[in-house]
């Protein structure tokens, strides 16, 4: 059986590094590179820790890249300074050089490039932003063709959006962050063909970094995947925390995990509630990841990390 072709678009936060890594240790995934876009990050930071993690597992054929794109709502600085932390940490630092290449052409060039040459239509596994995504359409309107489906974390469709009054004084709370970030581009992604699977935070409020999951990986750190995961989430603990884009790029290995539904909605680009994904009868078909198997979501992540 040929393998899933998947280009992956991240945006550097903590959850995004462990979701590549779950990716890259996928057998039946065929990964073309990896993107990273500016947001929830500090691109250069961001960058180096992508390029490391695949030198730890072996994968430095995999070429990342950087998105030049710009959002309208800057994620906070206090998100941001993860990627450098996490840049520091001994585990990425063992060795003088990185192996994995990191290409010139910029992200939303290299998702064009892959997408016209590719054998076959590609899934997009977007964790950030849609902001390359819509970019790249912007420049090549054909690719649209060439993309299977859009497998995206973002949005809140019946449950509060996670951006926080004190972060965006002006914001009714409503939004997601990755559509937050730039609701445009989303909007722009939601006037296409392109079959697009959510991950919203309907879902991933069920799938909280517990104390118990972090028990477990304690368990098990003599792996260096565990032990990398657990110095990560150790940093994310105090804050509520949840499996965010680990959730949406496990259901590319396991979608048997997931219970689907088809919702109608539309992306609310201005105004106070600019980057909400708001249900709306007649609007735009999406499939929504409305439900997932906790325990078996969970054993699977400490199977992907346990090397």
């Amino acid at each position: 059986m040929s393998k899933k072709l998947v280009l992956m678009d991240h945006d550097g936060g903590i959850d995004d590094f462990l979701a590549t890594i779950v990716l890259m240790r996928m057998e039946q995934v065929q990964p073309l590179g990896i993107i990273v876009t500016p947001a929830d990050c500090y691109i250069q930071s961001a960058l180096n820790v992508t390029r490391k993690i695949l030198d730890l597992l072996e994968c430095s054929q995999v070429p990342v890249v950087e998105s030049t794109v710009r959002g309208i709502n800057p994620f906070p600085a206090a998100y941001r300074r993860d990627s450098v932390i996490i840049d520091n940490f001994p585990i990425l630092n063992e060795r003088e050089t990185i192996d994995t290449p990191l290409l010139k052409e910029s992200g939303q060039a290299f998702m064009v490039r892959m997408l016209q040459h590719a054998s076959e239509p590609v899934t997009l596994m977007v964790t950030g932003p849609l902001t390359t995504v819509a970019t790249a359409l912007d420049q090549a309107p054909e690719i649209e063709t060439k993309i299977q489906e859009i497998v995206w974390m973002g949005g809140a469709l019946t449950v509060a959006g996670n951006v926080e009054k004190a972060f965006a004084p002006e914001h009714d709370g409503s939004a997601e962050w990755n559509v937050y970030w730039d609701p445009i581009a989303a909007a722009r992604v939601w006037q296409t063909q392109i079959p697009v699977v959510v991950c919203p935070l309907d879902v991933t409020n069920n799938v909280p970094l517990t104390p118990e999951f972090i028990r477990q990986l304690a368990k098990q750190r003599h792996y260096r995947l565990s032990d990398l995961a657990g110095q990560c989430y150790a940093l994310a603990l105090p804050q509520d925390y949840y499996c965010w884009d680990i959730l949406a790029t496990t259901y590319l290995d396991c979608p048997e995990f997931y219970q689907l539904g088809e919702r109608e909605t539309r992306i609310v680009a201005t105004g106070r509630s600019q980057g909400r994904t708001k249900i709306e009868p007649g609007g735009r078909k999406i499939q929504v990841m409305e439900a997932v198997d906790k325990e078996r979501f969970y054993s699977y992540l400490l199977q992907q990390w346990g090397e």
